[in-house]
């Protein structure tokens, strides 16, 4: 595994190309993001998808959310945003809510859900997002840890628990953990809440119907 450190705020650009290397190549690469850390693998490649499943001991049934460089990379990759979806994302990127989506057909297979839908957002925590930029894709969000055992803040534990398996792991120290992401299906007329977290629904109603 080749492990690099990075400035959260300032992250240096080579660390972020080397490791982007290893995503574009199908491996797997621990990273932070605004609340614990993740695993991040290009969603379009069913191998390296297929392979987080293994590191995982994941069922594969269950969707994989992702986390983007903005919103013009979710437009770009995943399709354009319905107008509600516009206003969100204008008002709560970066930030911890998540949106569900429609999945474009080219999503491997195992990230989007039973219905077609994909989760993604794009986190408050500037060195994930220049390393999704630096992949030039979205990226798998899972929780860096085995299935069953608690999400970590704590590179350490990731190491301990995953280290053997990864690719790699960008290491930005303790991220600071708290509430999970808000989660809010926008496929469907009217916004629904799937699940609370770090944003107030109440802030959500308010933005739509500002």
């Amino acid at each position: 595994m080749r492990r690099l450190s990075v400035d959260p705020r300032h992250p240096e650009p080579a660390v972020l190309t080397a490791l982007a290397a290893l995503v574009k190549a199908g491996g797997v690469v621990a990273i932070p993001t605004d609340t614990l850390y993740g695993l991040a693998a290009d969603p379009f490649n069913g191998t390296a998808v297929q392979r987080l499943f293994q590191i995982k001991r994941r069922d594969p049934e269950r969707a994989i959310p992702l986390i983007a460089a903005n919103a013009a990379q979710v437009r770009l990759t995943l399709g354009d945003l319905p107008r509600h979806a516009q206003r969100l994302a204008a008002r709560f990127w970066p930030g911890p809510l998540t949106l569900v989506v429609a999945a474009p057909s080219t999503l491997a297979e195992g990230v989007a859900d039973a219905r077609g839908t994909v989760g993604v957002r794009v986190p408050g925590h500037p060195a994930v997002c220049a390393f999704a930029a630096a992949c030039g894709v979205p990226l798998t969000a899972t929780s860096a840890n085995i299935s069953g055992y608690p999400p970590t803040a704590d590179p350490e534990e990731v190491v301990r628990q995953l280290g053997a398996e990864l690719d790699g792991l960008l290491d930005a120290g303790l991220t600071t953990g708290g509430l999970p992401s808000t989660i809010v299906d926008v496929t469907t007329p009217l916004p629904t809440l799937i699940r609370a977290g770090a944003v107030a629904w109440e802030r959500i109603q308010a933005c739509l119907h500002e």
